[in-house]
Formats: structure tokens, sequence, C-alpha cells
């Protein structure tokens, strides 16, 4: 599988629940917890096979070192975000704010990814480097499901 179809299809799918999450209120924590678990979920995964597959690689050449560090850090601040996010009441006020600022920095990130990365990635790999880069993210990402499943 491609690796950047993969995730782009993940990036839809998170901003598909930050969607529904947008649209909640203070009044819908239930709701909102169980779409915030979904949604801290997809993101763990997705973070974690970005970090042990897909930036790794990319870091070998010097056109995509930089974004890909830039990128750890990225994954650093939505990781805070996400540990702040699970500890709060889901009914306060504050907690809306913060999910506005975890919304903004995972769309922020993606753009860059979509828009610079993935770029940049093309020129440096070749298509069966990409194809194999994406059956290792795919195949990661089933094993990080799986745990989570048990």
């Amino acid at each position: 599988m491609n690796a950047f179809t993969l995730l782009k299809q993940d990036h839809e799918k998170m901003a598909g629940i930050m969607e529904k999450i947008d649209g909640t209120t203070e009044r819908a924590t239930k709701g909102r917890e169980e779409l915030f678990t979904q949604l801290k979920n997809e993101l763990d995964i997705h973070a974690r096979i970005e970090e042990e597959i897909l930036y790794p690689t990319l870091e070998e050449y010097e056109e995509t070192r930089d974004i890909s560090l830039e990128a750890y850090e990225e994954h650093a601040l939505v990781k805070q975000l996400l540990e702040e996010l699970a500890a709060a009441p889901k009914d306060d006020e504050r907690w809306t704010a913060k999910f506005t600022v975890l919304n903004e920095n995972v769309e922020h990130h993606v753009e860059e990814e979509e828009g610079e990365m993935f770029k940049k990635a093309r020129k440096v790999l070749s298509e069966d480097e990409i194809e194999n880069l994406g059956d290792r993210l795919q195949e990661a990402k089933q094993l990080q499901k799986s745990a989570i499943a048990r």
C-alpha cells in the first residue's frame, strides 16, 4: 500500500472525529468522552507508526531531515495536549478551549505533512520504497490496534 495514501486516510478519519467533537457542547460529556477516546487511540497509533517507521526513514535524507525532526516536536506537543485533555473534565469550557488548540495543532501538522513532507519524500524515495513503507506502516498499525483491543 502507498504510504502517503494510508497516512492521508488516517488524517481524514481523525479530522472527521475532531469535527464531531467540535460539534458537541459541555453538556454532552458521555458523547465527548467516547469520541475523545476514539480520537486519542487513533492519534496515538498514527503518531507511533510515523515515529517508528516514517520519520526515521526520512531522517536519512538531507531533503527531508529537518521536516522530520520538526514533526517529532509537533507530535510531542499533540501528545501533551491529549494527556491534559484526557485528565480534564469534559464538561469544562477550558476543555473545549484546549481541544480547539489541539485541533489547530493537528490541522497544521497534517497540512505540513501532506503539503511539504510528502512532496519532499516522493523526491527521495522510489515508488517501491513508498509501497514498502506503506506495507510496514499498515502492519504496525494493525499490531497497535490489536494491542489496544486486548
